[in-house]
C-alpha cells in the first residue's frame, strides 16, 4: 500500500529534432529505414499478451512504393473480437485495483521509450507505412505521442486531486472510478499519435481496451504495442485486433460489458456507430460513453489587412503538409479580391518549389496519399473541377499511381462559394479558394459559418483588430480550434486541446483533462463524524 500523496513529474512537450544533414538523428533514422526495408515484418494480433495469427494474411506495402513488400499482418474475425473482449475483462479487476501511481509509471516509461530508444523505429514505421516525410513523422509519431502520455499522466493526477469541500463534522471525498466494462478504440491511419492515444488514454484512467487500428496504420501500430509491453503494461489491458470495421462494430454495440467508444475517423462511420449503440442501449449494463473526432472542412479567412506572406505560408503548409490528410487541413480559403494577384503569385511559387516523392528521400515535401480508394476519391474531385465552368485549376491537377499514390498539390479557384469542394471533406492535397469583395468582409464571415456542416478548425488572418474580433464572434461555433494569424493545423498537446463540434465530433478535446474525464465514473463519499441520533428537527417542537 502507498502512504503518500505522490506528485508526478512535470509534463513537457518533447522537443522536435530537425534531422539536418549530418545530424545524429538523421543518420540513425536512415539506418533504421534501411533495416525495416530489408526485412519482412510479421505482425500478428495481440490478445491477452499472446500473438494470434490467422489464415487471412494481408500485405503491407508503402503507399509511395507499391512494388516493395514490407511484410504481412493477419486479419481476424468475430471470434477474435470476442477473444479480445474476454481478455480485457479478465485483466480488468487487477488493472483497476493497481494503485494509480503504478499506472502513471508505466505510461511515463512508455513516453521515454518513444522519445528515446524507439524514436527512430516509430518514425521509420510511420514514414514507410503511412508515407509521411521525416518532419511530419517526427512531430506526430515521436513527439506528440510522448506528449500525450506525459500530459495524460499529469491530467490524471489533477483529476484525482480535485476534491469537494467538507462541512464541520463531515469528510467529503470524490473517487474517480474506471468504467465498469471495456472500451473500444477505433483509430485512423493519418496520425500515429492519435492511434496510440485513443487506447492509452482510457487505460491510463484504469480502463481495459480493445483496440482496432486502421489496416493502413498497422505497421506503426505494432511498434506502439511493443513500447507499451516493454513499459510494463500488463497482458490484456490493451488488446490489438485487426478485423473488418462492421464486424467489430456489431459485437461492440451489442455486448453487455461495452462501456465506451473512443473514435477518430469519418463522420459517416461515427454516425453509424452512434446509431448502433442507441439501438442496442437496452443491452448494455451502463450507458456507454461515446467520444469521437470525425472530420473537418477547415477554413482560412483573410481580411484586407492581412500579412500576405504569412497568409500564403499558412495556406501552403496548412493545406499540403502530409498531402492534406489531416482533419485539420486548410481546405477552403476566403480571400479579398484586391490581394489575389499577390497571393496567387506567391502561392504558385511555393507550390512550384515542392519536391514530390518517397519520404526516404528527405528532400521531398510531398509524398503519397494513403491508398487507392483515397487516391481515386481525391482524383474525382480534381476531375470534377476541371469540367465545371465555375472552377479553374490554378496549380497542380496531375496525378499518377503507377509507382505510388501520388497527387500533385492542387489549387482550385471557384466563383461558386457553395461548390462541392468548398463544402465536402476531401482529405487530400486540394485547396479551394473563393474571392470576395473587400467591402463584404462581414457578409463573407456569415458565408463561412453556414457553408459546411463541419466545425473543427479555422483561421483568420488580419492585422486589423476589429476584423479579428468580428471573425471570433461571427465564427464562434464554426471551429473548435480557432487560430489567429496561424495555419489551422498543428495543435500541440497541453497547449491547444483539439476537437470540434457539429459534424466534426463530440469536442471532448484530446490533449486535455476534459478527454480523460470521459473515461471515469465519479463516486462521492460522505463520512459523518457526528451522526444524528433523533429524527426530530427543531421546527417540530411545541410553541
Amino acid at each position: 500500500m502507498n502512504h503518500g500523496n505522490f506528485i508526478v513529474p512535470d509534463a513537457y512537450n518533447e522537443p522536435v529534432k530537425d534531422y539536418a544533414p549530418g545530424s545524429p538523428e538523421r543518420v540513425d533514422l536512415k539506418s533504421v529505414i534501411r533495416e525495416f526495408r530489408s526485412r519482412m515484418a510479421d505482425i500478428p494480433m495481440l490478445i491477452g499478451g499472446k500473438e494470434v495469427r490467422t489464415e487471412d494474411r494481408r500485405e503491407i506495402r508503402p503507399p509511395h512504393d507499391l512494388k516493395h513488400l514490407l511484410g504481412y499482418f493477419y486479419m481476424g474475425d468475430a471470434r477474435h473480437v470476442n477473444m479480445a473482449i474476454d481478455a480485457a475483462l479478465e485483466a480488468r479487476p487487477g488493472w483497476q485495483q493497481l494503485p494509480w501511481e503504478h499506472r502513471a509509471a508505466i505510461f511515463l516509461k512508455a513516453a521515454d521509450l518513444i522519445s528515446g530508444p524507439y524514436r527512430s523505429r516509430i518514425n521509420a514505421a510511420t514514414m514507410l507505412g503511412q508515407s509521411k516525410n521525416v518532419h511530419q513523422a517526427e512531430i506526430d509519431a515521436a513527439c506528440e505521442m510522448a506528449d500525450f502520455l506525459r500530459y495524460n499522466v499529469r491530467f490524471m493526477a489533477e483529476i484525482y486531486s480535485q476534491q469537494p469541500v467538507s462541512a464541520k463534522g463531515t469528510w467529503n471525498m470524490l473517487e474517480q472510478r474506471p468504467l465498469e466494462g471495456f472500451v473500444y478504440a477505433l483509430t485512423p491511419f493519418n496520425f500515429t499519435s492519435i492511434a496510440g492515444n485513443l487506447p492509452s488514454a482510457p487505460a491510463i484512467m484504469g480502463n481495459v481496451v480493445v483496440w482496432k487500428p486502421a489496416n493502413t496504420q498497422v505497421y506503426s501500430a505494432r511498434v506502439l504495442m511493443e513500447v507499451f509491453m516493454e513499459a510494463g503494461l500488463p497482458d490484456g489491458v490493451i488488446n490489438q485486433i485487426f478485423v473488418p470495421g462492421p464486424v467489430g462494430g456489431k459485437i461492440m454495440s451489442t455486448h453487455p460489458d461495452f462501456v465506451g467508444v473512443h473514435f477518430t475517423g469519418s463522420t459517416e462511420v461515427f454516425r453509424k456507430i452512434w446509431k448502433a449503440i442507441g439501438e442496442n442501449v437496452m443491452l448494455h449494463n451502463t450507458y456507454p460513453k461515446i467520444v469521437g473526432e470525425t472530420g473537418g472542412k477547415d477554413f482560412v479567412v483573410a481580411h484586407p489587412s492581412a500579412d500576405i506572406r504569412a497568409l500564403v505560408t499558412a495556406l501552403t503548409r496548412g493545406a499540403f503538409e502530409y498531402q492534406g490528410q489531416k482533419c485539420s487541413a486548410a481546405s477552403r480559403a476566403y480571400l479579398p479580391h484586391s490581394m489575389w494577384p499577390q497571393i496567387r503569385e506567391m502561392l504558385k511559387a511555393d507550390l512550384d518549389s515542392f519536391k514530390m516523392g518517397p519520404p526516404e528521400d528527405f528532400r521531398n515535401f510531398i509524398n503519397a496519399v494513403i491508398d487507392e480508394p483515397a487516391f481515386d476519391k481525391i482524383v474525382s474531385y480534381i476531375e470534377h473541377a476541371k469540367g465545371d465552368p465555375s472552377c479553374e485549376i490554378i496549380a497542380g491537377g496531375d496525378y499518377d499511381k503507377s509507382v505510388g499514390y501520388f497527387i500533385e498539390p492542387t489549387v482550385i479557384l471557384t466563383t461558386d462559394p457553395q461548390y462541392r469542394s468548398m463544402q465536402e471533406e476531401i482529405f487530400g492535397p486540394v485547396l479551394t479558394i473563393y474571392l470576395y469583395d473587400d467591402m463584404e468582409y462581414e457578409d463573407m464571415l456569415d458565408l463561412v459559418d453556414r457553408t459546411s456542416p463541419y466545425a473543427l478548425t479555422g483561421a483568420v488572418f488580419a492585422l486589423d483588430r476589429w476584423a479579428i474580433d468580428k471573425a471570433m464572434r461571427k465564427l464562434v461555433n464554426a471551429a473548435g480550434n480557432f487560430y489567429i494569424n496561424d495555419k489551422p493545423t498543428g495543435a500541440v498537446v497541453g497547449q491547444q486541446p483539439f476537437g470540434g463540434a457539429r459534424a466534426s465530433g463530440t469536442n471532448d478535446k484530446s490533449g486535455s483533462l476534459i478527454n480523460l474525464l470521459r473515461w471515469v465514473s465519479p463516486r462521492t463519499i460522505k463520512e459523518n463524524f457526528e451522526p444524528s441520533r433523533d429524527y426530530r428537527y427543531p421546527f417540530l417542537q411545541e410553541e
